[in-house]
């Protein structure tokens, strides 16, 4: 861990060029990075040592000696430019903006690129990671754990990705909450293209955070090196569905190696997807059925935080009309015949699997087609029923 010295949030000029320097700088690793700031307390001692002493510090001949020419300002000046076009914080391994959990990871990212709301890297994270190809399951569960979470104060943490990320980062704006996600790109690259709307969501309401720089195209091998940023922020982490050799499974190891609580989804037992988080739970890993699983295994000190952000408030008010559940409102008494028809097709629809339109006009046989078609496009206005392609429909979680 680097022990870098903490300096202002307010970056010189110099500053910046000097730490994009020490980024840009071709076959300096992160952990070695991390060593050299520890070795020179700073990183203006860096660029100011000779070729001879950096190799004294471990630093291959040809690599001192690129390091001592500061080969690497023409590049970082040019970021620097790009920086300040997007109106990008740079946050240094030495900003006192830095999160704190991620500083003491084994191998920190020097600089980090933030687009957004730079506060949310000191809140309350938890990570919440799963498959790209999830079940009507997998996605009702992160929607109602990622929604719930958020709206008792915690922030939550992805990757982006299609399917879980996705979800989980809708379910945070939805409820009002606060989510980052962590790029396997730059900060100005969307991947996947799809999520255009929802990265500016998240630029104007969260923070998109990234430790590629300006540009940086989303190759494969990134996204392993971004998971550890998505544990490295976050007090635990929740894994929601996966295979048994996923990029799920790879944050899951890496949460665990820095020491964070590792949560998982139980899922049906004949589908693939429920391998990875079934293993973890076999492992010893947290079985999470609501949003309280996870604040209760969460450190003290997030707790109490939380709790005085107002987490009672949020039990109280948030069960209110705007997060009824089908559980609900088949509980209560039919107020007119629309809410019988809506029960009716309640009780026929299924959270983990979805029904076919056909389907329901067979099983209600009592209920004319334009009644059902009209029911369930209320429930859906309603949040208690959710469309998928093809006229099929599942009850929301």
């Amino acid at each position: 861990m680097a022990t870098a010295t903490v300096t202002p949030t307010t970056l010189t000029n110099e500053e910046e060029l000097y730490w994009l320097a020490l980024r840009m700088m071709p076959g300096l690793g992160t952990r070695r990075s991390s060593l050299l700031l520890e070795r020179f307390r700073g990183v203006r001692a860096i660029f100011h040592a000779s070729a001879a002493e950096l190799e004294g510090a471990g630093v291959p001949g040809a690599l001192a000696r690129s390091i001592a020419s500061g080969c690497s300002f023409e590049d970082a000046a040019a970021q620097q430019q790009l920086v300040r076009d997007a109106g990008v914080h740079l946050i240094p391994l030495g900003d006192a903006r830095y999160p704190e959990l991620l500083r003491r990871v084994f191998d920190p990212p020097p600089v980090l690129f933030a687009r957004g709301r730079v506060d949310l890297l000191s809140s309350v994270n938890v990570g919440v990671v799963g498959t790209r190809h999830p079940t009507p399951y997998g996605v009702a569960a992160a929607e109602r754990l990622a929604g719930d979470l958020a709206r008792a104060g915690i922030t939550i943490v992805s990757g982006m990705a299609r399917g879980i990320d996705t979800a989980a980062h809708k379910a945070a704006l939805a409820g009002q909450g606060m989510t980052v996600a962590v790029l396997g790109c730059g900060v100005d690259i969307v991947y996947p293209s799809e999520n255009r709307k929802l990265a500016a969501e998240i630029a104007a309401k969260g923070l998109i955070l990234s430790e590629f720089p300006m540009g940086a195209t989303a190759f494969p091998q990134n996204f392993p090196i971004r998971n550890r940023v998505i544990s490295g922020l976050s007090c635990g982490l929740l894994v929601v569905e996966g295979a048994q050799y996923s990029g799920s499974g790879i944050t899951a190891r890496l949460a665990l190696d820095q020491g964070r609580e590792v949560f998982a989804v139980p899922g049906n037992i004949t589908s693939k997807m429920s391998w990875g988080p079934n293993l973890l739970i076999k492992q010893g890993a947290k079985l999470v059925q609501d949003w309280n699983d996870v604040v209760t295994e969460l450190p003290t000190e997030a707790q109490q935080r939380l709790i005085a952000a107002g987490r009672q408030r949020i039990m109280n008010e948030g069960l209110g009309a705007n997060s009824a559940t089908s559980e609900t409102l088949a509980a209560s008494k039919p107020a007119d015949p629309m809410q019988r028809i809506h029960q009716a097709i309640l009780r026929q629809l299924k959270v983990d699997a979805s029904t076919h339109l056909d389907t329901l006009v067979t099983a209600c046989e009592e209920i004319s087609p334009s009644e059902i078609i009209a029911s369930l496009f209320e429930m859906e206005i309603q949040g208690l029923v959710k469309q998928l392609p093809g006229r099929n429909f599942i009850k929301v979680w």
